[in-house]
């Protein structure tokens, strides 16, 4: 005869081994599934990503079975990240979180600027497809970055580079030279560009900023040094 305490320790059971399944799953090259997605928090999808940057900062990366991997997600995906990131060559979100097929969305653009295509992207990825982080990762010796403090002018180029204009002007009262030769000063507005792609997907998206109230969503800014490979997340 089943108890109200049969029924306890099945939830017990149920839970140990999805607590067991989560930890399994993280750092390994098991795919993601729906079940792993739900249980998991805003908080451990950032330390799944902190921790793939410790093993792309130690040389110990995964060595997976891509093909596997792709066989396994082909009826569904279940990421728990989305990276903003810049299309600078040095940065592939993928490589220096040390993800792989099926881990996270990936959306890059000069700058890791936001615009509406951006966050309509994000409101997908989220709402609808279930991932728990929202990333802006910006890095060190930025070139759109650079162009936007110059007033560099190029076709298109002029008007995306107009998105990170108002970084610049926050930090307009930083010493030195405001020049693109400044090391410490684009460094200053890039960090300052990712803060505020970071805190405009809430003030303009009231889907993205619902689930961040739900504490079923997080968004973080973070900087990548390409001289070192190392993420900083500016929490």
């Amino acid at each position: 005869m089943l108890t109200r305490r049969h029924f306890c320790c099945s939830g017990l059971i149920a839970g140990s081994l999805l607590t067991f399944d989560r930890a399994v799953a993280a750092g390994s090259c098991a795919v993601p599934t729906r079940n792993l997605q739900a249980a998991l928090t805003p908080d451990e999808a950032l330390a799944n990503l902190k921790d793939g940057n410790a093993r792309f900062l130690s040389g110990s990366t995964l060595n997976c079975d891509l093909l596997k991997q792709v066989h396994a997600t082909s009826a569904g995906q279940f990421p728990s990240a989305v990276v903003i990131g810049c299309i600078d060559s040095r940065v592939p979100p993928e490589l220096v979180f040390d993800q792989r097929i099926g881990d996270i969305f990936s959306a890059r653009v000069a700058g890791n600027v936001v615009n509406d295509d951006i966050i309509g992207s994000c409101e997908f990825a989220t709402k609808l497809s279930g991932a728990r982080l929202i990333v802006v990762l910006g890095h060190s010796e930025c070139g759109a970055v650079k162009g936007a403090i110059d007033g560099a002018e190029l076709g298109e180029l002029t008007q995306l580079l107009a998105k990170i204009k108002p970084a610049v002007t926050i930090c307009k009262d930083a010493p030195g030279d405001h020049i693109s030769k400044n090391t410490s000063f684009v460094q200053q507005v890039a960090v300052a560009n990712a803060k505020l792609a970071a805190d405009n997907l809430t003030k303009t998206s009231g889907v993205l900023r619902d689930l961040v109230d739900a504490k079923q969503l997080k968004i973080v800014a973070a900087m990548h040094d390409v001289s070192t490979g190392r993420v900083s997340f500016l929490e």
